[in-house]
């Protein structure tokens, strides 16, 4: 019985008081149940009476009883007491624990894929560096954090579509092309231009693919330097993404809303709305009327566009998309961003609560990581990758809330020991797959599976912590929180190896050779086989490895 068959019997039971006339309550889709802090309350507890009592019109322990009197009566359940207030703690019989096992296995790849967000059309638009250089440890969270939020979604029901917003447009690509030219000329980068060795590379690179670039002036060189810098400095953005295991499905160019006329199709669409203003030979947006700390300028007295009116332009477009939801995610320092964008959805006709969410993510930090060489004074993604490794970097950086500091410690996350958070779930699901080919060498099968016999209390944890795991990663989802996953991990891990001491899957050695296989030995196997399943399928919602040996 997992925690959701416990849920639908709670609900079930609440339905039938009421049908029966004993109780008048609306009775809400789904009932939560979680595990108990101390074990000996239970497998599982709810505070259902607690939150219908009042609306039933009954103190909670009373609903409580009336409720705890039909759940003994659900095939499974070998107790119900009531506890405080009208908590009501579950116990299920070992058998009807025990199934999960055989629930988790046979659902594989897909236990703890859930339906909590289906039918919500989500952009996720994170990193979106500026294409002048290489991604660096400021754009290493957001990557990390970004994919595991798409992949927390996508496996809560959610359609959603990972998108990268390129900053291809404006002055700082001008002075891009300019270092290039520079450097091609063997000439230090402007004064507020670009420094680093890459500048140097992309320069080799441009005059390598246009060997003539040399002879021409620099107005007529600048833009193909420009073009040709950029593409090469995009590819090396997706190859370092790629090899932190982060893919988009979208690459949107700012260049494009400009060259299409989408910026000024969207002042019109804001003008018409009513949220235009011209004021001292400029356009403006009134933003204040929605919450904005000052109105803002779309299009500057000169006839130039803003920044701002890029990103009114690009909203509109994932509007235009059918995105019902977009989700942005920031750095530290773009606080400021979120008053404004929750404006312009206002200012599109759409409701800042529900169809825009902005999340802002704070600093990391790296113990005794150097400069990039090559980059100047940036300490590169691609360097994190290749010293501590793509899985303890990417886990590290998903274990802790999107809003909390972070500082990591090298020494920790390249260590083969259980203070290394990474090793430690990865060790568990590599020593549960040993397990299982060693019971495959002793002759130990699934043939047989009997959940009455997983009645040893390392048993039962584990499989609560297994039971546990679709409401872990539907909650993960809901308030894009991947640190929950991986927190849970954790605990699945160190249970796990707490039952691996406790009980053999393969019979003991003695003089006479293997013991006798017996049901016990095969119904373990299965427990086994489902652990490994769900750190594997937790493992891979972190965009980390679930390595099979160690």
């Amino acid at each position: 019985m997992t925690p959701e068959d416990l849920s639908t019997a709670l609900t079930t039971c609440l339905q039938d008081a009421v049908d029966a006339g004993e109780i008048s309550v609306a009775v809400p889709a789904t009932l939560k149940v979680e595990r108990p802090k101390n074990r000996e309350h239970g497998d599982w507890a709810t505070n259902a009476a607690m939150q219908l009592g009042k609306q039933a019109g009954l103190a909670p322990r009373d609903l409580a009883a009336l409720l705890a009197t039909r759940l003994r009566r659900v095939p499974g359940i070998a107790g119900v007491d009531i506890a405080g207030p009208g908590f009501l703690n579950i116990t299920l019989d070992a058998a009807a624990a025990g199934e999960l096992a055989r629930t988790v296995v046979e659902a594989g790849a897909g236990y703890g894929r859930n339906t909590a967000l289906a039918g919500h059309v989500v952009n996720m638009e994170f990193v979106s560096a500026n294409p002048t250089g290489p991604l660096h440890i400021g754009h290493t969270r957001w990557a990390a954090l970004g994919d595991a939020v798409s992949r927390l979604l996508r496996a809560s029901g959610a359609e959603v579509t990972a998108e990268y917003y390129i900053n291809d447009a404006g002055h700082q690509m001008n002075v891009f092309a300019q270092s290039v030219h520079h450097r091609l000329h063997g000439l230090p980068v402007p004064e507020g231009g670009y420094p680093g060795e890459y500048i140097q590379d992309l320069a080799r690179q441009v005059s390598a693919a246009h060997p003539d670039l040399k002879t021409l002036t620099e107005q007529a060189a600048l833009p193909i330097i420009r073009e040709s810098a950029y593409e090469l400095q995009m590819r090396d953005i997706r190859d370092t993404l790629e090899a932190f295991g982060v893919h988009f499905d979208v690459w949107f160019s700012e260049q494009q809303l400009h060259s299409s006329g989408a910026i000024e199709g969207a002042v019109q669409r804001l003008r018409e709305q009513g949220h235009i203003e011209d004021r001292d030979g400029a356009v403006w947006l009134r933003t204040t009327d929605f919450g904005d700390d000052k109105d803002r300028v779309l299009i500057r007295a000169n006839g130039e566009p803003t920044y701002f009116a890029a990103d009114a332009a690009y909203y509109l477009s994932k509007k235009d998309r059918g995105f019902t939801e977009k989700i942005y995610l920031l750095g530290a320092d773009h606080h400021g961003y979120v008053g404004r964008l929750k404006a312009i959805a206002a200012c599109a006709g759409d409701d800042p609560q529900r169809n825009i969410e902005v999340l802002i993510g704070q600093l990391i930090s790296v113990n005794g990581a150097k400069l990039s060489k090559r980059a100047g004074n940036i300490i590169e993604l691609k360097d994190l990758v290749e010293w501590l490794g793509a899985d303890a970097l990417r886990y590290s950086l998903a274990r802790y809330p999107a809003d909390s500091p972070i500082t990591i410690d090298p020494e920790i996350l390249t260590s083969r020991t259980n203070d290394n958070p990474v090793f430690y779930v990865q060790y568990a699901h590599a020593r549960s797959k040993g397990a299982s080919r060693t019971a495959e060498a002793a002759g130990v099968d699934r043939s047989a599976f009997d959940a009455a016999l997983l009645t040893h209390p390392t048993e039962s944890d584990l499989l609560a912590r297994l039971g546990e795991f679709p409401s872990i990663v539907a909650t993960a989802a809901q308030l894009r929180e991947p640190h929950r996953v991986a927190r849970h991990l954790e605990v699945l891990a160190g249970a796990y190896h707490s039952w691996y001491a406790a009980c053999r899957i393969v019979p003991a050695t003695t003089d006479e050779g293997t013991g006798e296989i017996t049901h016990t030995n095969r119904t373990r196997l299965w427990l086994n086989e489902a652990t490994a399943q769900v750190l594997a399928n937790g493992l891979d919602l972190l965009g980390v490895s679930a390595p099979e040996r160690m």
